[in-house]
C-alpha cells in the first residue's frame, strides 16, 4: 500500500524537488572535467552522494531502496472457477471445435514421442504404432480420443492440465530449440500454442477423464469436473503400454458427437491433414452368405429306397448344401483421413494424379481441375498453397457475387481454421479453389480468426498475383474453355482491381472483325497498321447488330480492325481501361473519332464540309433545333446517310439499353435521368444521294415543308440504327403509315371503314357518354342549390 502511493505521487515529488533544493544546503562539484588526465567518472561516494541529495516526498533513494527490498510481495489472484467459465463459454464460438483441439493435442504428443525417438530408439518400442484412436461409447454417454504419443507423467499431469494456459507443446519446443538436439528434426510440425485448447472439452463434456502412461512414471488417471481435479494411480496397471486416452462424459445437448458420421465429418473438416493417421471405431453392414438349416427328415422305407434307386440322374446342385444372404454388422477401425497434405511436398514430388485426386477430395467435384499452381511464399508471411480453377463455374455464382464464399481453406500447420475469410481472394477471383497453410499466422486464442488485418492483405496480394501467372501460363486450347466459362469474372477484375489493371488487361479475350473467333489486345496491337493510334471497338447486344453498325462502315472499308463487344459487362470493363500497351481504345460510336488519312483525302474532306454547311446549319437552327445537340459532317459513315453520335462521356445505344433493362433501379434517378435525355450528335454523310438532295431543297427553299419532314424522319431511322430507342414510338408510326399511303396511292384523308354492329356500339358509347355528362351536370346544379 505504501509503494502504491509513492508511485501515485511521484508527479507530487517532482515538482518538490526544486524546492526542497533551495531549503537544503547540498553539496555542489563545480570542476572542469576537462583538465583531469583520468576522465570523468562516477565511484561509490558520488552515488551515496547523490541518493542522498535527490528526495522524493521526505524520501531520498537510499530510503526507497530499502523500503522496497522489506516490502511484501504479492501476486495477482484469479477466480480460477471463473476462468474457467471464461475459457469454455466465452473464447470459442462453435462447440465442435473441440474435437479439432483435442486431435491437434494428441498430434503433438506423437510428433514428440516421434522427435525423441530419434535420440533414443528405445523410447517408441514400448508402443511403435503411431495413430490416434476416436471411439464413440454410446451407452455410457461418452466419446474416446486416444493416442500412441509421449504421454504424462505425473507431474506432467499437474503442470499441464493443472495450470491454465500452460502449453506443454510451447515447452516441449523451447527445450528442443538447442541446436544440439534439435539437429535434423522439423519442430514446425508442432501445433499448440496457448495451452488452452485442452479446456474446450468442457464446451460439450460435463466431466472428463485422461487415463495416461508415460515411459518414466507409472499410468495414471486425472478426472475433473471444470471445478477442481484429481490425479490417481491406474489400478489396472499399465493397460495403454504408452499414450493418452482422454474420455469425454458429455452433456445432454452435446449428444450429437456421438453419432458416427457426426464425428466422422468433423474430423474431415478440421484434421483431414493431420500427420498421423486417425482411426475410428465404425460399424458397417455386410451381407454373407449361411447355410440353410435343413429339418429333421422322416426315417426312408423300403419303397422309398427302391424309388432313389430308380432315379439315375440328379442335377449336380442338388448335393451342395442350400444358403441365403444375411446382412450382418461388423465393427472396426477405418481410417479416416485418408488424404495427404500435398502442399507440404516440392511441386516437382507431386504427379498430375495426385493433384488431381486431392482436388476432388477438396471440391467434391467430380470432373478434373483446368489448371493449378503450387508454391511457397516467404517474405513477411511464409506460407505454402496449393490453388486450382476449375473447369466449369456453377451457374448460380453471379447470384451470390459479393458474398462470403469458402472456396480457399486456411490451414495453420495442416489444422484447418477458417473458410470465412472474404478478404482472402477479390471477389472476380472467387471461383479459384484451394488451401493456404502456414506456420506462423496470428491466430487469436481461440484459433479462429487472424489477428492482424495486414498480413491477410499480403497473403491476398501474392495469391491473386500468383493466380494471374498461372492463368497467363495457360494454353490456348485450355484457355478457350476457361474463357467461355470466366471470362464475365476477369472482365469485373479490371473495373474492380486497379492495381491489377495492366496484368488482367493481358488476360482479355474480345470477338472482332478479323475473323469469327476472338482475339487478345496484345494481338490487335500487333496487327494495327503503321500509323493507327487508337484501338477501335463498338458495343452491341449480338454480333449480326454491330456488324450492320453505320459506325463500322468506314473503318472495315478501309481495312482497320473493330473489336466487337458483344457481352453486357464488356462496354464498362472497357471504360474502365484507359490503354493497353500506349494505345488508347476509341469508341466509333462516340465524338473524337478520327482517321488518320492523306493531305488529298483531308482537303477533300474539308471541301464537302464547306459545302454542305447550309444543309447543317438548317438542320442545328430549324428542321432538328430541339431534338439534336448539332449536326455535323461525318467522317465515320460509308453506306446510311446519318447516325446518332454520343458524346464523349454520354451514354451509347448500347449502353442506355443496358440502364433501362437494370431491373435493381431507383423508379426515380436523376443521374440515369440525365443521361438518357442527353442531346446527341447528328452525324450526315455527304456521298450519300439522300443528303445530296436534301441540301439541293434546302438550297432551294428552306421552308420546304417535304424536307423538314424527310429531315424528321431520318432523324428517327438515325436514333434505331444507332442503337438508342425511340421515344416517340406513336409519331414515327403515323409518319410511316403517311409514307405507305403516299407509296400506294392512298388519300392522307380517306377514313378507316367500320362495320355496321362496330358503328352502333359507337353510337351507344356516344350516347351514355352524353347522359353521363347530363348527370354530371344536375349533379352540379343541385349541388349549388343547396
Amino acid at each position: 500500500l505504501i509503494y502504491s502511493c509513492l508511485v501515485l505521487c511521484v508527479p507530487a515529488g517532482v515538482n518538490q524537488i526544486a524546492a526542497a533544493e533551495d531549503e537544503a544546503s547540498t553539496e555542489t562539484i563545480d570542476l572542469d572535467l576537462g583538465s583531469f588526465k583520468q576522465g570523468s567518472r562516477t565511484d561509490a561516494e558520488a552515488l551515496k552522494r547523490e541518493e542522498e541529495a535527490i528526495q522524493l516526498d521526505g524520501l531520498n533513494v537510499a530510503q526507497l531502496k530499502e523500503l522496497r527490498e522489506k516490502a511484501e510481495k504479492f501476486t495477482f489472484q484469479t477466480e480460477v472457477n471463473r476462468m474457467m467459465k471464461l475459457i469454455i463459454n466465452s473464447l470459442y464460438r462453435n462447440k465442435e471445435i473441440f474435437l479439432r483441439e483435442l486431435i491437434s493435442n494428441a498430434s503433438d504428443a506423437i510428433d514428440k514421442i516421434r522427435l525423441l525417438a530419434l535420440t533414443d530408439p528405445k523410447a517408441q518400442e514400448t508402443n511403435p504404432e503411431l495413430h490416434i484412436r476416436i471411439k464413440a461409447d454410446k451407452e455410457n454417454k461418452a466419446l474416446h480420443i486416444m493416442d500412441s504419443g509421449v504421454g504424462m507423467t505425473h507431474q506432467d499431469l499437474i503442470n499441464n492440465l493443472g495450470t491454465i494456459a500452460k502449453s506443454g507443446t510451447a515447452d516441449f519446443l523451447a527445450k528442443m530449440q538447442d541446436p544440439s538436439k534439435a539437429e535434423g528434426t522439423d519442430l514446425n510440425d508442432m501445433i499448440g500454442q496457448f495451452g488452452v485448447g485442452f479446456y474446450s472439452a468442457f464446451l460439450v463434456a460435463d466431466r472428463v477423464v485422461v487415463t495416461t502412461k508415460h515411459n518414466d512414471d507409472k499410468q495414471y488417471i486425472w478426472e475433473s469436473d471444470a471445478n477442481s481435479f484429481s490425479i490417481t494411480e491406474d489400478p489396472r496397471g499399465d493397460t495403454l503400454k504408452r499414450g493418452s486416452v482422454i474420455s469425454l462424459y458429455l452433456k445432454d445437448e452435446a449428444q450429437d458427437f456421438l453419432e458416427e458420421e457426426t464425428v466422422r465429418e468433423l474430423i474431415r473438416k478440421y484434421s483431414q491433414f493431420i500427420n498421423f493417421p486417425i482411426l475410428m471405431w465404425s460399424s458397417k453392414t455386410v451381407d454373407e452368405e449361411v447355410p440353410i438349416e435343413e429339418e429333421a427328415k422322416p426315417e426312408k422305407t423300403e419303397d422309398d429306397v427302391e424309388d432313389e434307386d430308380a432315379k439315375v440322374e440328379e442335377a449336380a446342385d442338388d448335393d451342395k448344401p442350400k444358403t441365403k444372404k444375411v446382412s450382418k454388422t461388423t465393427w472396426d477401425w477405418l481410417l479416416i483421413n485418408d488424404s495427404k497434405p500435398i502442399w507440404t511436398r516440392k511441386p516437382a514430388q507431386v504427379t498430375e494424379d495426385e493433384y488431381t485426386s486431392f482436388y476432388k477430395s477438396l471440391t467434391k467435384d467430380s470432373s478434373e481441375p483446368l489448371t493449378q499452381t503450387h508454391f511457397i511464399a516467404e517474405g513477411e508471411v511464409t506460407f505454402k498453397s496449393l490453388l486450382y480453377v476449375p473447369k466449369i463455374q456453377p451457374s448460380e455464382s453471379f447470384n451470390r457475387y459479393g458474398t462470403n464464399s469458402d472456396n480457399i481453406k486456411l490451414y495453420v500447420r495442416r489444422v484447418f481454421i477458417t473458410d470465412e475469410f472474404n478478404d482472402m481472394m477479390p471477389n472476380y477471383l472467387s471461383f479459384i479453389r484451394g488451401v493456404v497453410d502456414s506456420d506462423d499466422l496470428p491466430l487469436n486464442v481461440s484459433r479462429e480468426t487472424l489477428q492482424q488485418h495486414k498480413l491477410i492483405k499480403v497473403i491476398k496480394k501474392k495469391l491473386v498475383r500468383k493466380v494471374l501467372d498461372m492463368l497467363k501460363k495457360i494454353d490456348k486450347e485450355a484457355y478457350e474453355k476457361f474463357w467461355k466459362e470466366f471470362s464475365t469474372n476477369i472482365k469485373l477484375g479490371v473495373m474492380e482491381d486497379p492495381s491489377n489493371r495492366s496484368r488482367l488487361a493481358k488476360l482479355l479475350r474480345f470477338q472482332t472483325s478479323n475473323g469469327k473467333g476472338v482475339t487478345s489486345l496484345a494481338e490487335y496491337v500487333e496487327r494495327m497498321k503503321s500509323k493507327q493510334e487508337h484501338i477501335y471497338y463498338i458495343a452491341g447486344s449480338n454480333r449480326a447488330e454491330v456488324e450492320k453498325s453505320p459506325f463500322v462502315e468506314r473503318l472495315l472499308s478501309k481495312g482497320y480492325e473493330v473489336l466487337y463487344l458483344v457481352e453486357a459487362v464488356d462496354e464498362y470493363c472497357i471504360s474502365a481501361l484507359p490503354e493497353f500497351d500506349g494505345k488508347k481504345f476509341q469508341n466509333v460510336a462516340k465524338e473524337g473519332f478520327k482517321l488518320n488519312e492523306s493531305e488529298k483525302s483531308k482537303k477533300n474532306f474539308e471541301a464537302l464540309q464547306s459545302s454542305f454547311e447550309p444543309l447543317v446549319k438548317w438542320l442545328n437552327d430549324v428542321a432538328l433545333k430541339d431534338q439534336i445537340a448539332k449536326a455535323q459532317v461525318s467522317e465515320r459513315l460509308s453506306n446510311s446517310p446519318c447516325a446518332l453520335v454520343a458524346g464523349v462521356f454520354g451514354w451509347t445505344g448500347n449502353m442506355e439499353r443496358l440502364a433501362m433493362s437494370n431491373a435493381h433501379q431507383k423508379s426515380d434517378d436523376p443521374q440515369r435521368t440525365y443521361y438518357l435525355n442527353q442531346k446527341k450528335t447528328l452525324e450526315i454523310n455527304p456521298r450519300h444521294p439522300l443528303m445530296r438532295e436534301l441540301l439541293r431543297r434546302v438550297e432551294a427553299d428552306e421552308a420546304d415543308d417535304t424536307a423538314k419532314n424527310m429531315a424528321v424522319m431520318m432523324f428517327r431511322t438515325a436514333t434505331l440504327r444507332s442503337g438508342y430507342m425511340l421515344q416517340e414510338t406513336a409519331q414515327f408510326a403515323d409518319s410511316i403509315e403517311q409514307m405507305m399511303r403516299q407509296t400506294l396511292g392512298v388519300d392522307q384523308n380517306e377514313q378507316v371503314e367500320f362495320d355496321e354492329d362496330e358503328e352502333d356500339d359507337a353510337e351507344d358509347n356516344k350516347s351514355a357518354s352524353e347522359e353521363s355528362t347530363n348527370a354530371d351536370d344536375e349533379e352540379e346544379e343541385h349541388h349549388d342549390e343547396l
